[in-house]
């Protein structure tokens, strides 16, 4: 660590380029179908970067961050930022077993380790959440933090370790609401919206509300906004994020800006479960289903009726009794206008490279697009868990006569 690469010279000369000069192409997870091609430019990822990671994070020359990542996805990027900010960015190409991971944040010392919530629900899972010698913050991004994760986290990690939730995304390789060091951290909500970002919850009139579910915007522009989509001559990108409400970004997320300025988000807005004219964000649900002991994983979309795919542990049966624990349990913590119409077992729940639920495409392929057209295989983790879970789905005797 800290010598040149092999055959690499030291002196290294700078080349200036206009702050808008193309800086590389990341591409979106697949959430919600074929990737888009994303060209970002030099200054604006610089500018976010540093904020982010200095500001925000608190990061400071001479500590160590470490974010579990891949190439695949924008915090790899995110991560080497920390190079800006005279400080050193560790890297770990392998499996994310907890254990192992946790150790590297013990052997070098890391200040800010970050990962995704899966990562931390399974480390908590197998017990091997503990503190490093210098761990100040432990960040967590890719899908909302759940709030029984995150109290758990706390409880494992100590009042020492700051528990630092994010939400941006891939479009801005940047965040859009998350940590602060100077605001007390309440558990289950983002402490505030980054700097510079103008961020809002807007109804479906194009109004900003506080303390109710709105869809995410951001209504001036963002330095890091993407230059362009690759190939593109404008009309895609403006598709995607201002045919909603002219002239402002529209992300795609559910959020709750709370009285307090926190925010929560719930969600892909377009894998809201709208039942009776009350919406909930997926969110919600998983939360719920996180204290079934005998569920593993899951994953709910609202095709016109509500379906619930579940993965079991060990032996489990989906019997009477778990079907109507699931059903209580949702009636009673969310609403009875959102209990499933049906509970499916699968072998698997489908993620992209990025660890996030393919709601978006499961729920298309239910209405009968076909894979090729919801999602690319080289963005997903496990590509043949959309395949397996149409056919659990199909296979259901209650399905077809739905």
């Amino acid at each position: 660590m800290g010598h040149p690469a092999r055959g690499l010279s030291r002196d290294c000369s700078p080349v200036p380029v206009a702050f808008d000069h193309p800086l590389w192409i990341l591409f979106s997870s697949g959430t919600t179908g074929v990737p888009k091609a994303m060209v970002h430019g030099h200054g604006g990822i610089v500018l976010e970067h540093l904020k982010s990671l200095v500001l925000h994070n608190d990061l400071r020359p001479g500590q160590v961050l470490f974010w579990y990542t891949s190439t695949a996805w924008m915090m790899w990027n995110y991560q080497v930022g920390a190079l800006l900010a005279g400080a050193t960015a560790l890297l770990f190409d392998g499996a994310p077993a907890p254990e192992r991971l946790w150790s590297l944040v013990s052997e070098h010392s890391v200040n800010v380790f970050g990962a995704s919530p899966g990562f931390f629900q399974g480390s908590l899972d197998e017990g091997h959440v503990r503190p490093g010698p210098r761990l100040l913050t432990v960040g967590s991004t890719g899908s909302p933090l759940l709030e029984p994760t995150e109290r758990d986290m706390g409880l494992a990690l100590g009042d020492a370790v700051t528990i630092a939730s994010v939400s941006g995304g891939t479009d801005v390789c940047s965040a859009f609401v998350g940590p602060t060091p100077l605001l007390p951290v309440r558990r289950g909500q983002m402490q505030a919206r980054m700097l510079g970002v103008a961020c809002e919850a807007f109804d479906a009139a194009g109004t900003a509300v506080v303390d109710e579910i709105g869809e995410l915007v951001v209504t001036a522009a963002m330095p890091s906004m993407p230059l362009s989509f690759w190939g593109d001559d404008g009309t895609r990108l403006h598709e995607t994020y201002f045919s909603t409400y002219p002239g402002v970004w529209r992300h795609g997320d559910w959020i709750r800006f709370t009285p307090e300025g926190g925010a929560v988000i719930s969600g892909r807005s377009d894998a809201t479960l709208n039942r009776g004219g009350v919406r909930m964000g997926t969110s919600e649900f998983y939360r719920v289903l996180q204290g079934v002991p005998e569920i593993e994983d899951s994953l709910v979309v609202d095709t016109g009726e509500l379906v619930l795919f579940v993965v079991l542990r060990d032996d489990n049966d989906l019997d009477d009794d778990l079907r109507g624990r699931i059903r209580t349990l949702v009636r009673a913590d969310i609403s009875p206008r959102h209990v499933p119409d049906l509970v499916v077992v699968v072998p698997a729940i489908p993620y992209t490279l990025t660890g996030k639920k393919c709601e978006i495409p499961v729920k298309r392929l239910l209405q009968g697009d076909a894979v090729a057209d919801v999602a690319d295989p080289q963005s997903l983790r496990n590509a043949e868990a959309l395949t397996s879970i149409v056919e659990a789905a199909s296979a259901v005797t209650e399905w077809s006569t739905r």
